[in-house]
Parts: C-alpha cells; sequence; structure tokens
C-alpha cells in the first residue's frame, strides 16, 4: 500500500516538473561550479607566474647591470624564493629564506614549474631566466593565497548551492501548481458529469494559455457527446416506434384470424404477415447499414461503376411497378469508382423517395461537370420547403408524417443515400427542382 501510494505521488505532473527542473539545475550548478572553482585556482595560479616573471626579469636586469649586491635585490619574503646559479649548476647567490637549501628545480631559461614548499608548506611556482653572462636566476613565489581562496570559495558554494536548489524548488512546485490547479478543479467537474448530466460544462479559466484552451476543447467534447446521445436516444425510441408498427399489424392480423377465422382467409393473412415482415426486413437492414456507417466499417468495393448503366436499370423499375412517368432524357454517360450495390441502394432510394411525392413525372439526369458525375433525381410533387432542406437527411425525419408512413417511407432512405455517398467521397444536398418538386442533387468524383 506504501508503495502504491509513493508511486501515486511520483506520478503526479507537479512532482515530476519539480524534481526534473531541481535535477537539472543541480546538474548545471554542480557543471558550474565545478568550472569556477577551477577557472578561478587557474586565474590565480597565472596572477602568480607573472608575479614570479616579472621579479625574475626584475633580478635578471639588476645582475646585467652588474651588481654583486645580491641581498639588496632579492627581498626577504616568506612567499618568495631566489636562487642564482652558475654555468655548471651550482649555487652562487640565494634569498636568506632558502640559504643553503639544495636547487629549487632543474629548469632552463624561460621555463616555468610548480614544486613543492622549500620553506613552507604549500606548493609554489618556479619561474627560470637567464642573464647575459650564462648565470640562471630562479624565482618561486608561494600559492597559498590561490589555495585559500579557492579553499574559502568551495564552502561557500557548498552552502549556496543547495539554498538555490531549494529556491528553485519551492518556486517550481508553486508555479507548477498555481498553473494546474484549473486541471484539478476540471478533472473534478469533469468526474462528476453523468451520463445523466451531460448537459453541465466545466468553467474555462480567464487566460487563453493551454489550460483555457483544453477547457473550451472539454466543452466542444462534450457538446459533442450531448448531441450524440440526444440523437442516439431519438434514434432508438423512432426505431423502436417503426419497428412495433409492423410487429403491431402482424399480432393483430393473427389475433384476428383466431378470434375470427371466418372473417380472413390464410392467404390473406400470408399476404399481411409478408408485407409487414418485410418491411422489419428492410428496417433491420438499414439500421444495420446506418449502424455500421456510424462505426466507419462501411465495407465498399472499390471497382469501375457505370453509373448511367444503373440509372436505365432503376427507371425502367420504376416503369414496372408506378404508372408514373419517367424522364431520362438528361442521362448521359457516367463512369465512377466504388461499389455498385451500394450505388445501386441510392438510386433505389431515390427513386422511391421521388416516387412516394410525385404527382405524375420523375426525372432522373446524369451529367459530368468539373471531374465530378452529378446525379439529379427530380419530381413534381409539393417539394421540400428551404428551411427543411438538411433536416431532411437526416434519420427518421418525415416532413409529411401520416403520407410518409401510409406509403411506407421509414425516414431512413435519405440517410442512408448520405452515408453510402459520403463514404464515396461524394456529397448531397436538396433543392428545387425544375418540375415545382424536390431536386435531389448527388456529386460523386468521376472513375
Amino acid at each position: 500500500m506504501a508503495a502504491d501510494t509513493l508511486r501515486a505521488r511520483f506520478a503526479s505532473v507537479r512532482v515530476r516538473t519539480t524534481l526534473a527542473a531541481v535535477l537539472v539545475v543541480a546538474i548545471a550548478l554542480a557543471v558550474g561550479a565545478t568550472a569556477l572553482v577551477l577557472l578561478l585556482r587557474e586565474a590565480l595560479t597565472d596572477s602568480v607566474e607573472s608575479a614570479a616573471e616579472t621579479r625574475t626579469e626584475q633580478i635578471v636586469q639588476a645582475l646585467d647591470a652588474g651588481s654583486d649586491e645580491l641581498p639588496g635585490v632579492i627581498a626577504e619574503d616568506d612567499e618568495e624564493v631566489v636562487q642564482v646559479l652558475d654555468e655548471s649548476g651550482s649555487i652562487v647567490a640565494a634569498s636568506p629564506n632558502i640559504a643553503g637549501d639544495p636547487v629549487l628545480a632543474g629548469l632552463g631559461d624561460g621555463e616555468t614549474t610548480e614544486i613543492d614548499a622549500p620553506i613552507e608548506e604549500g606548493a609554489f611556482v618556479a619561474v627560470a631566466a637567464e642573464t647575459d653572462d650564462g648565470r640562471l636566476v630562479v624565482v618561486a613565489h608561494s600559492l597559498e593565497d590561490a589555495t585559500d581562496s579557492v579553499s574559502a570559495l568551495i564552502p561557500l558554494l557548498l552552502v549556496g548551492l543547495p539554498l538555490l536548489l531549494a529556491v528553485v524548488g519551492g518556486t517550481t512546485w508553486y508555479v507548477v501548481g498555481r498553473a494546474l490547479a484549473p486541471v484539478d478543479r476540471m478533472r473534478r467537474e469533469v468526474d462528476e458529469i453523468s451520463a445523466e448530466q451531460l448537459y453541465r460544462r466545466v468553467e474555462p479559466p480567464a487566460t487563453r494559455d493551454e489550460v483555457g484552451r483544453l477547457a473550451r476543447t472539454m466543452n466542444r467534447m462534450l457538446d459533442r457527446l450531448e448531441e450524440a446521445q440526444v440523437r442516439q436516444r431519438r434514434f432508438v425510441s423512432d426505431a423502436s416506434h417503426e419497428l412495433r408498427s409492423p410487429l403491431a399489424s402482424i399480432r393483430q392480423n393473427a389475433e384476428v384470424a383466431l378470434a375470427h377465422p371466418d372473417t380472413t382467409t390464410g392467404p390473406e393473412l400470408a399476404e399481411t404477415v409478408l408485407a409487414e415482415g418485410l418491411r422489419v426486413q428492410y428496417l433491420v437492414e438499414a439500421l444495420l447499414l446506418l449502424a455500421r456507417a456510424d462505426e466507419h466499417s462501411l465495407q465498399l468495393a472499390d471497382h469501375v461503376v457505370d453509373l448511367d448503366d444503373l440509372v436505365f436499370t432503376e427507371a425502367q423499375r420504376l416503369r414496372d411497378t408506378t404508372d408514373l412517368q419517367i424522364d431520362t432524357t438528361g442521362v448521359g454517360a457516367g463512369r465512377v469508382r466504388g461499389d455498385a450495390p451500394a450505388l445501386t441502394q441510392v438510386l433505389c432510394n431515390l427513386a422511391d423517395n421521388a416516387a412516394r411525392h410525385a404527382s405524375e413525372r420523375v426525372s432522373l439526369g446524369l451529367t459530368v461537370d468539373d471531374s465530378a458525375v452529378v446525379l439529379t433525381v427530380d419530381d413534381d410533387g409539393a417539394g421540400i420547403p428551404e428551411t427543411e432542406r438538411d433536416r431532411v437527411f437526416e434519420r427518421f425525419v418525415r416532413l409529411d408524417e401520416s403520407r410518409a408512413r401510409d406509403d411506407g417511407g421509414s425516414g431512413l432512405g435519405l440517410s442512408i443515400v448520405t452515408e453510402i455517398v459520403t463514404a464515396h467521397r461524394g456529397t448531397v444536398c436538396a433543392t428545387e427542382g425544375p418540375h415545382g418538386g424536390a431536386r435531389i442533387v448527388v456529386r460523386i468524383p468521376a472513375g
């Protein structure tokens, strides 16, 4: 349990961000502090070396000027030692603080090295320079001050860097907490929204940053969920009603046949059951197709289809089954890529829809326009009001409820047309037809 609690805490964005910030700053500060110490020591060492070189040049100049009073030239300084060597390497003069000591270092003219302390603890920087007569002057200066300065800096860094890390961690914790507070509030609000409360929305912060955009995105998502829920409930309600009607008709006729056998015959009952059964079958198949469309799982073939052949076949079916005038003079050649059975269903649904609302005439047209095949289906009925021309493609929508049911319409035909045409990368819309009725226009990319 404790391990789970610890993992949950470390899963927090606030904790992980704070730890990441502290870790990055700690690495940067450690590298910077190390570089600072090394650079400071190098700078102080260079300074001591420059002082030793300057002192060496002074002594060389004095010796070249003929001065033999070396003690007057060589200062008695605990931080400086001097030796003068002849050509054989023997000590001919030395500062009093190392009188009698061996040679400091085996250096040549212009050479520099770091040596152990000849008179006290610590290191010295030794510099050598040659006089005109071949004598070698070696001057060594103590690095004690440089070492002390670096040693004094390290404790300050060891104290200051953790304090700075604490400030960085605290600041990051505070800033991230303030930034994520609206997110946590939105999380609690969304967690309280149930399927029955999709009308609720999260309150977006006043800022226009990522958190504000997240809140507005969540509200748009809730809008879509609420709209989908409303559509689903309406769909289920309408589907239940549509399925109930033929089932009720079958049951009613069966009950009448059982109660009054002399009022109906077997063939009459079978005809009623067959008609209503076909209606139920159509509804179920339509609902399944729309469900697959909602799940983006429509299985459509991709073949070249001569759409004009399908139009002429559908026109002949209307002539055989209705007394309407079927005009195909506007049908030209048109070829698309798609699924022939699905496109046949599109034509069938459009033709049946036009036939149900036509008075005397249905016109079918097919043209090619801007790399698209344009199919038009016109009727000379009452037409579709302009305000309803988008709504007629919604599911279970009927502009004339009583006539639609009497004529066998389910309100799904144009919805199925929309889904199939969309799956073929096409569009469908309703306008006013040339005969005063409705015109349905389908555009599908030419194949």
